[in-house]
């Protein structure tokens, strides 16, 4: 896994920065040439890449026009993720996202309803996960529900997973990072971010025993279309779309 620091875009953020470094167990740096770097600005934090500046970006943005939009008219509880954990009228379950990312399923099922509790065990995206929940406490819509729906638990998803001591929640949720294959072109930004960062979940298959024992009435995987099975083990159910798809364990 790479090793990155947070660097402050102007000096009026130094002092921030500095105080993010520490909370987080990361590195400041006053300056960097090139890698990957947590870059404090105006706007927030965000993960970037100083070798491919045209690359732009990677930030948790709650509140950006895009999750509006798949909040306001990307189906509701119609969304394929909606259905795979198993949202019906009058049952939001309780969700444990154990492989956090940049918490945008998470945060669309908080939306619907669901109680979610986000795990990373990465603290530099630990770090842009927080970033983007307290921004989206401050934003005049997302701060009437989200941070009474949306909890982050910077932890291990294999450690935590086996020694869960909350109450027990309905879904577990996995979507471990998986190598991309494609031309880096038509890979999104986000993912080859996220690759240099973290690489693929080398101990994703680990995660599925746990979380069955965990999981009060079912474990959603989601898997590229053409993965192979989480630990090579058939799911109950499988719901295919048309980039993943999401392999239901039933308890």
């Amino acid at each position: 896994m790479t090793v990155i620091s947070i660097l402050a875009a102007e000096p009026e953020f130094v002092a921030q920065a500095k105080l993010l470094a520490e909370r987080w167990q990361l590195d400041f740096a006053e300056q960097a040439d090139s890698g990957l770097v947590l870059w404090l600005d105006a706007q927030g934090l965000h993960l970037k890449t100083l070798d491919d500046l045209k690359m732009g970006t990677v930030q948790v943005d709650f509140a950006s026009d895009a999750m509006a939009w798949r909040r306001q008219h990307g189906g509701g509880k119609n969304e394929a993720v909606a259905k795979a954990v198993g949202i019906k009228p009058g049952f939001r379950p309780q969700v444990l996202d154990a492989t956090a990312g940049l918490g945008r399923d998470a945060f669309i099922l908080a939306s619907l309803g669901c109680q979610v509790t986000m795990l990373e065990r990465v603290n530099a995206v630990a770090a842009l996960l927080d970033d983007g929940l307290q921004r989206a406490a401050n934003d005049p819509e997302l701060s009437q529900w989200l941070p009474q729906r949306l909890k982050l638990l910077p932890a291990s998803a294999l450690d935590t997973l086996s020694a869960w001591q909350a109450e027990v929640p309905d879904v577990v949720y996995l979507d471990p990072m998986f190598p991309h294959r494609k031309k880096a072109a038509l890979v999104k930004k986000e993912m080859r971010l996220f690759q240099l960062l973290l690489g693929p979940d080398l101990d994703a298959d680990a995660l599925l025993a746990p979380a069955l024992c965990l999981a009060k009435k079912r474990v959603v995987v989601k898997r590229p279309s053409g993965a192979p099975y989480l630990n090579n083990q058939k799911p109950s159910l499988e719901m295919q779309g048309k980039a993943n798809r999401f392999d239901i364990y039933l308890r």
